[in-house]
């Protein structure tokens, strides 16, 4: 593993510190998101299937 500097080791500290700090608000975000695309996407068609290449297309009924 490498060396690190006192400078560096403070560094990582309050970079991490800073990430410690910003993750509720980040998890509120991707809640709010997560919440936001359900509801907008309720009334959207499903996603296509996936197109298999190299076999025959599948039957339709």
């Amino acid at each position: 593993m490498a060396y690190r500097s006192a400078a560096q080791v403070r560094n990582i500290h309050r970079v991490e510190a800073l990430i410690r700090l910003a993750a509720p608000a980040l998890d509120v975000v991707l809640y709010a998101g997560d919440k936001a695309s359900r509801v907008i996407g309720r009334n959207q068609i499903g996603p296509e299937p996936v197109r298999r290449v190299g076999l025959p297309p599948a039957k339709r009924h």
